[in-house]
């Protein structure tokens, strides 16, 4: 059967031209690698690429679930060894260690306290918001270095994993985590000018009503994701 004209060896490549395509081969693989692989995915960024694509901020939220998802592997499986049942009482009680406690004269009610009710806060923004098992999300303040914006948020239903942090071209920090926390409240103020809020991810296994209050010096506040 007729396939086709077999190649002179004057068409086929030269060695030199394999050499060389192998080697721009590699070469276009180590480039895709450190400004594109190592940024979205492990969140380290050595030629700054990253950063001003925005692939690096996502590379550290996965580095901070899989490091969320190891410690919660962690401590379930803590919890299940912890969770054995007691030894049963021994038997043959003394009669004497058995026997009721004496009768004690009840004190006497203690006096009523009178607390002043707290003023009531007046917020700028509320926004609530649901997150399914495994679900998270980001909410953002565009602020001035400097500002400060007061907050509090609470969880209606479980609790959450949370990452205050914020963003700059060139620019990020992370204020404060936490694990299994049901609300938090205080006073954010920006390093720089730029992004910053919170991430929260609900690790439980059932929804979770998460309700943010903010109050201060931003100019605008948008859900991320």
């Amino acid at each position: 059967m007729y396939n086709g004209n077999t190649p002179t060896p004057a068409e086929l490549p030269t060695s030199r031209q394999l050499i060389r395509s192998t080697i721009l081969a590699a070469i276009s693989a180590v480039v895709l690698l450190v400004a594109v692989v190592l940024p979205a995915e492990y969140g380290v960024d050595p030629t700054g690429i990253g950063r001003v694509l925005r692939m690096t901020e996502m590379g550290e939220i996965k580095q901070d679930l899989a490091a969320e998802a190891a410690a919660d592997a962690a401590a379930t499986a803590a919890n299940a060894a912890s969770s054995a049942p007691p030894a049963a009482a021994q038997s043959g009680m003394s009669s004497a260690s058995a026997a009721p406690a004496a009768a004690t004269t009840p004190s006497p009610a203690p006096a009523a306290v009178v607390v002043a009710a707290a003023p009531t806060v007046e917020w700028r923004d509320e926004i609530p918001f649901t997150l399914t098992p495994g679900e998270g999300t980001e909410i953002k303040l565009t602020m001035a270095e400097g500002a400060k914006v007061q907050y509090a948020w609470v969880v209606e239903g479980g609790a959450v994993n949370y990452d205050t942090h914020g963003d700059a071209p060139g620019k990020s920090i992370s204020y404060v985590k936490g694990r299994s926390v049901p609300a938090d409240e205080g006073v954010l103020e920006a390093a720089f000018t730029g992004n910053h809020g919170w991430y929260w991810r609900n690790r439980g296994k059932a929804d979770v009503k998460v309700i943010l209050r903010t109050r201060g010096d931003y100019s605008s506040i948008k859900r991320v994701k």
